[in-house]
């Protein structure tokens, strides 16, 4: 019964892993960038929905807000930093990317009332569990889990049914051919940063009951990058199955293995991954589609 309240835990740490990761994944497969600073805009958001809560609003309302803020954000940054060096080395925009991760947390510190402190999101769910039998289950981990899969189902009826969806999937295959077919890549380009920072704000509001608020919580961007590769870069699918592995994996070595185990779990399962299959769980081989 232990290891089973150990797997639930491990998957429901596991999906915000992945909820970062697919931001990771959109922004990729959109603009063929990586943006390390993925997990930042997630520290972002939960601030957000602290202040959100703050000032008394429920809880569920600080949803929201936070994912239409970071989407105002994500859409600021894509215009206004990555746009302009678009079309440079590969390398260059992965330093700008670092780089603004880096100014991000400085200027967090720097705002009153958010700072270097430890603060706690109080959620309505906070510290209840649900029991069923045996087995103990905090109801932070359930309404992670809960909604994770409400918001997979949203994102996959978008980019499935709506012409906008379909739109980002043309141009993720082959930019220039959508941009001769009349489709706006570059607002499409915008938009996609907005929906990566909205659902890393997502992320960061959902974990937030289960740690605590900080400056320092982007770092978990670190775990979430592995969990793209292992689910495959190009896969939406992926970077969630990537996310659980490494989730589960974590909370099983914490348990059974030595201490120091749990911190390079994730990586070791990467190098794995790669000797393996180095295109990940769902990676593509094929050729694009145009």
């Amino acid at each position: 019964m232990q290891v089973l309240q150990v797997i639930i835990s491990g998957v429901s740490q596991g999906l915000i892993y992945g909820l970062i990761a697919l931001g990771f994944v959109l922004i990729y497969k959109a603009t063929e960038t990586v943006n390390f600073a993925q997990g930042e805009l997630m520290m972002l958001g939960a601030f957000l929905g602290l202040t959100v809560v703050t000032f008394g609003l429920p809880y569920w309302v600080s949803l929201p807000i936070a994912f239409a803020g970071m989407w105002l954000v994500g859409i600021l940054l894509e215009r206004a930093v990555l746009r302009p060096i678009l079309g440079q080395p590969a390398f260059t925009v992965v330093m700008v990317t670092i780089g603004l991760g880096f100014i991000a947390r400085g200027l967090v510190t720097m705002i009153p009332g958010w700072g270097t402190d430890t603060h706690t999101l109080n959620a309505p769910f906070r510290g209840e569990v649900v029991r069923a039998g045996e087995l103990v289950i905090g109801m932070e981990h359930i309404v992670v889990i809960v909604a994770t899969i409400v918001l997979s189902t949203a994102l996959f009826a978008f980019f499935r049914f709506t012409r906008v969806g379909v739109a980002m999937q043309a141009a993720s295959q082959n930019q220039l051919a959508a941009y001769y077919m009349g489709i706006p890549v570059r607002r499409l380009n915008s938009l996609i940063w907005g929906i990566s920072a909205g659902v890393a704000a997502l992320a960061g509001v959902l974990l937030a009951p289960i740690t605590f608020v900080h400056v320092n919580m982007g770092f978990i961007g670190l775990k979430a990058f592995p969990a793209a590769v292992i689910g495959g870069f190009g896969s939406l699918p992926g970077a969630l199955v990537g996310g659980v592995i490494i989730g589960v994996v974590e909370s099983l070595a914490g348990v059974y293995l030595p201490e120091g185990f749990k911190d390079i779990a994730a990586y070791v399962l990467v190098l794995i991954v790669l000797v393996v299959k180095p295109t990940g769980i769902f990676g593509e081989t094929a050729s694009k589609k145009v």
